[in-house]
């Protein structure tokens, strides 16, 4: 197989490893006593990884690439080094087809899994029309809207690592791969989740765009299995010639990134305060949903000028403005077509003709919404809209941006500002009463027990899940113990 165009080699992953890295992973597993007697790369492409582990570990018996790509394969068996060093065996699979399971079973002895697996996510593949990729299933267990609306993305790598996991759970094994610092947790989340055996893990952040030119948080994921060990932590290294390093694991069934600062402050832990941070609203269509105010003026994301009543009119603040604290005035709007999900639209007709008149116009648009959400929903429908949306008085974060900096937002014009969906908001009707939870939510202590659960390389590093565990209550009532000492 010869990739022929930038498509097939984002499909099939294929970022070469440099040797240099190779070496240099292969040189931490020795300082860590690894010393299997076989080692696999699962996905081993031009095999630096097998040249490296070649030349390191002279007394492993066997030494096998599997990859998908006999051109690959051609260069490793003529590579000299390789050629002349007996325990080197090559497979021509798929990864996806291949019987792992069985091909493990026949193999006697303490195994390595090595190498670096695709970085590619599923929508990507999806994206680009490629299918290499596992059969299409649920493997997280995504209920409702969280698998319609992105939670069901995943990385290949992701799936990949999960496979080996559970291939090597009844042995003496060892893994160590190449992946984003975000695989390399949900992989220890979901070893947690299904109770599965994992004796020791350990991440090494790697400079992904020295060796990959990509821009992202990747790490060497390295992790040891025995059937009779069940220690779901992991020591976090800052990069390969680190010996100090922070621990993370579990506490109330959550994955922790600061455990001393979260302890501190795990009296204020609470899933179910009864407080629950929204989202913005998500329409899928900003170009005609949309608006910039000139002069007089409401022009679309088309360019068009348009001529509708103001009536489902909101003014509109976006994650970006939140995050830089552009919350005085915003010249956005939006159409918000729904006080609550699934509400009919037709009432628009006879409250507002023009804006009906506009939707009906733009329908092609609006019909054209990929997402399952929309599906046997009224006419030009919206989500993430109830009677939080039209709440006076809200508190707001950006889920997007690398900061804890909450803002207090009021109204403008007397129209209640509406968010998009990178926003976290809580809603109030009272201005003393949201005032007070602000104070609370941007205390020292508040930000100090969701810094200790926010994993900062994520792509939307803050979540629902993780502001919605503060117990306002609890915390109000240890400020006012502490006043009151």
């Amino acid at each position: 197989m010869i990739y022929t165009d930038k498509k097939e080699k984002i499909e099939y992953g294929d970022f070469q490893t440099p040797l240099e890295l190779a070496v240099r992973v292969c040189q931490q597993l020795l300082q860590l006593n690894i010393s299997p007697d076989i080692i696999i790369e699962p996905t081993c492409g031009v095999g630096n990884f097998i040249k490296a582990a070649s030349s390191l570990f002279p007394k492993v018996n066997r030494i096998i690439g599997v990859d998908i790509n006999t051109q690959y394969l051609q260069e490793i068996k003529n590579n000299k080094q390789c050629s002349q060093d007996s325990r080197i065996a090559l497979q021509n699979k798929d990864f996806f087809e291949f019987d792992w399971q069985s091909y493990l079973n026949q193999l006697d002895g303490e195994i390595l899994v090595l190498g670096n697996f695709p970085w590619v996510t599923n929508s990507q593949q999806g994206s680009i029309g490629g299918d290499n990729l596992p059969k299409k299933n649920n493997f997280q267990k995504h209920n409702g809207l969280d698998a319609i609306t992105g939670k069901s993305n995943f990385d290949i790598s992701e799936w990949m690592l999960i496979q080996f996991s559970q291939l090597l759970q009844n042995r003496e094994a060892c893994l160590a791969m190449l992946c984003k610092t975000s695989v390399s947790r949900k992989l220890l989340s979901y070893l947690y989740s299904h109770n599965l055996n994992l004796d020791y893990c350990a991440t090494y952040t790697i400079d992904a765009q020295k060796y990959f030119g990509a821009t992202v948080d990747a790490c060497l994921l390295f992790c040891k299995f025995n059937p009779n060990s069940k220690n779901y932590f992991c020591d976090v290294f800052s990069n390969l010639n680190q010996t100090e390093y922070k621990k993370i694991g579990y506490r109330n069934n959550i994955l922790i990134r600061d455990i001393a600062s979260f302890e501190k402050t795990s009296s204020l832990y609470n899933i179910n305060t009864g407080i629950k941070w929204r989202s913005g609203i998500k329409h899928d269509c900003s170009n005609v949903m949309e608006f910039r105010k000139i002069d007089d003026l409401h022009i679309n994301g088309l360019g068009e000028s348009v001529d509708i009543e103001d009536t489902y009119l909101f003014p509109l603040m976006k994650g970006s403005d939140i995050a830089q604290n552009r919350t005085g005035s915003t010249d956005r709007c939006v159409l918000v077509t729904q006080k609550f999900v699934g509400e009919p639209t037709e009432y628009i007709k006879e409250i507002a003709p023009k804006t009906w008149n506009y939707l009906e116009s733009h329908a092609k648009y609006l019909n054209s919404r990929k997402s399952k959400i929309y599906q046997k929903k009224p006419r030009f429908s919206i989500f993430g809209v109830g009677d939080y949306t039209f709440a006076p008085w809200k508190i707001a974060i950006c889920g997007l941006y690398k900061k804890l900096e909450f803002r207090l937002i009021s109204q403008i014009d007397n129209k209640q500002i509406v968010f998009d969906d990178t926003v976290y908001f809580l809603g109030f009707n009272d201005e003393k009463i949201a005032r007070k939870n602000f104070e609370l939510i941007t205390s020292e202590q508040a930000i100090s027990f969701y810094s200790s659960q926010i994993f900062w390389d994520e792509k939307r590093p803050i979540k629902s899940s993780i502001l919605n565990s503060l117990n306002l209550t609890t915390l109000l009532e240890e400020k006012y113990e502490i006043t009151n000492s």
